[in-house]
């Protein structure tokens, strides 16, 4: 499998080449030639497969340069009950028949970024100890990856983190888990500003290609293509779980806000996993609703993003979007490198009228949004009618999904996270607290350690510059 740039720009290279890195260096994303397909005898055949094997069968065919006996060994050392709670690693809960919860915050952080952060670890680790290399991570968070690819990365050889986050706009339980870690290769950044202005930082950054090599940056946001296919596994998974004939359809519904997660499920769609609808789910930042509605997609400023009780999804660059628009025209690297010289210039792109928008549904793609009264009501439901107290990430995707759903076809709503990260809000919702796993009770009273910066990326140049070696 060789992968290229949704902008053209670079030469094919093989999976290990591209593991490391964060932006291809045209600027565009790194996407696979073509997606594999899975004959309906492959999937009969996959029904039964634990998780290990399931994700090793999807991942030899995107990883094909690693020897198959160290893939399987990285895998299963990944998804196993101890770091997972259970041997199903996404164990789907019935909320009444027709709608379900694919259970994805049961790894060490408590959100779904774990599935595939833990993955991403191990083979970290396994590439740069085979070329000999180090590596300096850099991303930016709104909540959940900062602490999943801290606790992936930490005490591990070879690798720093340098995590940017805004400051203040995290829950106190997520801001807790990421600043209380005192691992001496892991350095948390509060960015005075919103995660936008963090992304951009880190892509500013990735687009410098001299500092990137000259200090070994790479990134685990999810612009990453390995976190991305790792997360495809779970779709397939949640499809068995939910079925049990292999023409039976599924729909998924789920929060967006960066699209990775839901780009995963286009791509098991692309693949041949019968899937209906993917619903996509945002909050009171509406940018991928607004596309998917109308055509128009117009990312907000600092000043326009909206700080909410879903904070994880206060993003309004959905940084994986272009990997489905390249998709969308057609593979046009030349289209999608223009579009986005539009967004640039314009701060937004117009595909209304054309074949493209009238593509979008034979994608599957449906969306809708939901606010914090919504999420309250939601959470408050979900509790009153199936006894589960949901977080308030997947209240907004079980709002929106009840919109989407069509009879014959089970809905699967993805859990993102624990209620217990969002306690405030959870608490305003049902009047009582979130139940907060063993090991987390009290988190918030730890020390914390952190260092605060303007959006400024020459600070965050030297600030890294001082903190590693230069190659």
């Amino acid at each position: 499998m060789n992968y290229l740039s949704t902008r053209g720009g670079m030469p094919p290279a093989r999976f290990t080449e591209i593991l490391l890195g964060g932006l291809a260096p045209d600027g565009g994303l790194v996407v696979p030639e073509r997606y594999p397909r899975i004959e309906p005898a492959t999937l009969a055949r996959w029904r039964k497969l634990s998780y290990p094997a399931l994700a090793f069968e999807i991942l030899r065919l995107y990883a094909d340069d690693v020897p198959e006996a160290d893939l399987r060994a990285l895998i299963e050392r990944t998804y196993t009950a101890q770091v997972f709670g259970s041997s199903e690693i996404t164990p789907l809960r019935t909320l009444e028949p027709g709608l379900h919860l694919l259970g994805l915050s049961n790894g060490p952080t408590l959100a779904f970024k774990d599935v595939a952060m833990q993955l991403l670890g191990q083979l970290f680790e396994y590439v740069l100890a085979k070329q000999g290399r180090e590596l300096n991570i850099l991303g930016a968070t709104s909540g959940d990856t900062g602490s999943a690819a801290e606790y992936a990365m930490r005490g591990r050889r070879g690798i720093r983190v340098f995590m940017l986050s805004p400051y203040g706009r995290m829950s106190p339980f997520q801001t807790a888990q990421m600043f209380s870690l005192d691992d001496p290769n892991i350095f948390n950044i509060a960015v005075d500003g919103v995660f936008d202005d963090c992304q951009d930082m880190v892509k500013a950054v990735s687009n410098d290609l001299a500092f990137k090599e000259r200090y070994a940056i790479g990134t685990v946001n999810s612009i990453n293509w390995a976190r991305v296919v790792a997360q495809v596994v779970y779709y397939f998974k949640g499809w068995f779980a939910a079925t049990d004939d292999d023409r039976q359809r599924v729909s998924f519904a789920v929060p967006s806000g960066n699209f990775g997660n839901v780009l995963a499920g286009h791509i098991a769609r692309m693949m041949g996993l019968p899937i209906s609808r993917l619903v996509v789910a945002t909050n009171e930042n509406d940018v991928l609703d607004e596309f998917f509605r109308t055509g128009r997609y117009r990312p907000r400023g600092t000043a326009e993003t909206h700080q909410t009780s879903s904070p994880s999804m206060d993003i309004s660059k959905a940084s994986n979007f272009e990997r489905f628009v390249y998709d969308l025209v057609g593979a046009d690297a030349a289209r999608v490198a223009a579009m986005w010289r539009e967004l640039d210039q314009r701060g937004e792109f117009d595909v209304a009228g054309t074949p493209e928008f009238a593509r979008l549904r034979e994608f599957g793609f449906a969306s809708g949004c939901s606010r914090h009264a919504d999420r309250l009501a939601t959470i408050r439901e979900t509790r009153a009618r199936y006894g589960v107290t949901i977080d308030t990430h997947t209240a907004d995707g079980v709002f929106v999904a009840q919109r989407w759903r069509e009879p014959g076809v089970p809905m699967i709503c993805l859990e993102t996270a624990q209620a217990a990260k969002f306690a405030d809000t959870i608490r305003e919702a049902i009047g009582e607290e979130a139940p907060r796993p063993p090991g987390f009770e009290n988190l918030e009273s730890l020390p914390q350690r952190f260092d605060r910066m303007a959006p400024d990326v020459g600070a965050l140049k030297r600030y890294i510059a001082g903190r590693c070696e230069p190659r």
